[in-house]
């Protein structure tokens, strides 16, 4: 996996991050969003893309 096309996805409420691949090219003015388990809550919640 290329360093360049990582992007951080981070959870605002608990601070918790995951790194996922993004194509630059096809999703260039689109903010990643997935939905993601959170260890400290334990279930199911939305990280969102930020700056690295």
């Amino acid at each position: 996996m290329s360093q360049d096309n990582l992007v951080k996805l981070v959870n605002k409420e608990t601070g918790e991050v995951y790194w996922s691949a993004k194509n630059r090219k096809k999703l260039a003015g689109i903010k990643l969003e997935f939905n993601k388990y959170s260890k400290k809550l334990r279930k199911v919640i939305k990280f969102k893309e930020s700056k690295k």
